[in-house]
Formats: structure tokens, sequence, C-alpha cells
């Protein structure tokens, strides 16, 4: 009896590798629209490639495109909706020495761009 519930939970978990994560906008609490929105006003795009950012082909930073799918954000980080809102919000405090100027971002357009970030 015991093995097939060990049985019954690792087919469960195996099958669920295949299934797609919650959507990062669940995920964080944000709103993608009001992230493009915050991305454009505070003038992301001028450091970094972004798609659907107008303008946004800057190539001081790195390129946002498919932020998901990377193991970290800031260079260290392990790349989580809680991690990558942090760096937005307060970059040097997580790396002393980033090239990432603190712009003042609040906590629900930190929020908003992480959602945005990842639903491109």
């Amino acid at each position: 009896m015991k093995s097939a519930v060990i049985l019954s939970a690792l087919l469960f978990a195996l099958s669920a590798c295949g299934n797609k994560p919650p959507s990062y906008d669940a995920a964080t609490g944000g709103n993608p629209q009001r992230g493009r929105e915050a991305i454009v006003s505070y003038g992301c795009g001028a450091c970094h490639k972004i798609d659907g950012i107008p303008n946004a082909y800057g190539l001081i930073g790195p390129s946002l495109q498919d932020i998901g799918e990377r193991s970290y954000v800031g260079g260290n980080l392990p790349n989580s909706p809680e991690n990558l809102e942090a760096w937005i919000r307060h970059p040097r405090q997580v790396d002393p020495h980033a090239a990432m100027p603190e712009l003042n971002v609040t906590e629900a357009d930190a929020r908003d761009i992480a959602a945005y970030l990842y639903h491109q």
C-alpha cells in the first residue's frame, strides 16, 4: 500500500513537469499592461532591449527578452518574481557595484514591471 502511494505521488510529480507554470502576472500580483507603461516611464529601454517597448534597443544592460527562462537576475539572484522585483527596486542594495542605477521604482511599479517582463 505504501509503495502504491509513493508511486502515485511520483507519477503525479512527473506529469506536472510538462505543464506550464502559473502565469507570472498571477505569481507577481502585477499587471503586465501597467508594467509596460512603467517600463516606458522609467526609461528602461535606454539601457535594455525589451520586446514590445518602443525604442527599447539599449545595449548597455542585458536584453530582457525571455527573462523568465534565465537562472539568475542581476547576476547572482535566483530567478523568482520576488528577486526580480528586489533587483528592479534596489539594484545597488543587491550589488553595490551594479551598473544599473537606482531609479526610485515603487513597489507597485516593480511588481507590474516584473509581470510584464515575465509575460512577454
